[in-house]
């Protein structure tokens, strides 16, 4: 485990207890937050160094929950050291670290999987029930969006993870972590973006986050908005929103301690699927499946994910406004797919909509069966490659550009 932040703290238990995991080691730079981690989840080899974790021959794999502008080029030293590699999104953040990340894997014949939460979302798994069986008819349009404001939670996080000059890097460009909304509407489908037209707005907000003269990336840039071509012939439009009202707000009850998701609140991520067929539609306050005749009936019954959760352990660092979302759990769509989860998962933490035991199941088993993940780093490119392009639009004020062709990989 390279990073012991937020997010990690949210996986280690899940594989300390997969049976195919042996031992679980962590790698922090920062010495109190790598001694405090490993003493709470009981770790005994810790490393401070990166290139020592490289150079261990027992380490077969390393999961990177690491800054995102560093993913690409850790995930391309632990690939030519010999590991496999799960990766927090997204996978890259230019097109050249992208192709980079591409070619090292087809040359090792390593295992890479993109951590993307949004595939086990349970409005995606809907959709793609939908789409296997042909009800949704020839794709027309989609939307996918991640609309997560800065006050929810976001400048606690970087503030974290950044470090003094975290309002450096807290103006992430928004297209640059494209994966969770883009992911959402190819996955489905099959297909890729082709060419993208995208606009940017400039932020207002005095606070130093989205100042071209602090940001590392010069950008101004909170909310950006894309409009694609696929590959099939249909539209897409990708929102990334940081300064938006909508809010995915989870309370917690001071008497039972127990996090509770707030009736009137949004969603943070978002998928709308329209076909020949049918539609699937998601909004604010639910999600409907439509059809000619049959007209729209609510499906969020199948998709609400449980509505009271626990903290999980070592989340004391976590924002309040981000912890309900770090320990959500099952939906009843889950079902089926719960069913191949081990049985050491019972009980222990989950989140986002369900997905960190779905997660790290799927990439330690892959790894033990020697074939693809459910997200390799051919469906990273495709979906993180789009918003790159986005971004690179945004800058020229919407002139439509080609999205890079990164290939299907093995079949």
């Amino acid at each position: 485990m390279v990073g012991a932040g937020q997010f990690s703290s949210c996986f280690i238990p899940l594989l300390r207890a997969h049976p195919g995991v042996r031992e679980v080691v962590l790698c922090e730079q920062v010495p109190g937050r790598l001694q405090s981690t490993a003493d709470r989840f009981g770790i005994s080899r810790r490393y401070a160094d990166y290139t020592e974790v490289l150079r261990a021959r027992d380490i077969d794999a390393v999961a990177l929950f690491t800054q995102r502008w560093l993913h690409g080029p850790m995930a391309v030293a632990a690939l030519r050291a010999g590991k496999h590699v799960y990766s927090s999104v997204p996978a890259a953040v230019t097109l050249e670290e992208l192709h980079e990340l591409v070619e090292t894997v087809g040359q090792t014949g390593l295992n890479y999987m993109l951590g993307e939460t949004s595939l086990y979302y349970p409005s995606r798994l809907f959709c793609l029930e939908k789409w296997a069986v042909g009800e949704l008819g020839r794709f027309v349009y989609g939307e996918g969006e991640y609309l997560h404001d800065m006050a929810n939670g976001f400048y606690e996080a970087f503030a974290y993870s950044g470090g003094p000059e975290w309002k450096e890097t807290a103006s992430f460009p928004p297209m640059l972590y494209p994966t969770h909304s883009v992911s959402m509407v190819l996955s489905v489908t099959g297909a890729r973006m082709t060419s993208v037209s995208c606009l940017g707005q400039e932020d207002v907000q005095d606070d130093g986050v989205f100042d071209a003269a602090i940001s590392r990336w010069g950008n101004v840039h909170s909310n950006q908005t894309a409009l694609f071509r696929t590959s099939d012939g249909g539209m897409v439009r990708i929102n990334e929103f940081r300064r938006i009202g909508v809010s995915d707000a989870w309370m917690l009850d001071p008497q039972t301690r127990a996090w509770q998701h707030h009736p009137g609140s949004g969603r943070c991520v978002r998928v709308s699927l329209m076909g020949t067929k049918g539609a699937f539609e998601e909004q604010c306050n639910g999600a409907v499946w439509a059809t000619p005749g049959l007209g729209a009936r609510s499906v969020e019954p199948l998709l609400a994910c449980g509505t009271e959760v626990r903290q999980s352990q070592g989340m004391e660092h976590v924002d309040e406004r981000l912890l309900g979302d770090f320990c959500k759990g099952f939906a009843p769509i889950h079902r089926p797919y719960r069913e191949k989860l081990p049985e050491a998962y019972a009980g222990l933490p989950n989140g986002h909509e369900g997905s960190h035991q779905f997660l790290m199941h799927e990439f330690v088993t892959s790894c033990l069966e020697r074939r693809l993940p459910a997200c390799s780093v051919w469906d990273a490119a495709r979906y993180n490659a789009p918003g790159i392009v986005a971004h690179a639009s945004a800058l020229r004020e919407g002139e439509r550009l080609p999205v890079p062709d990164f290939g299907a990989g093995p079949a």
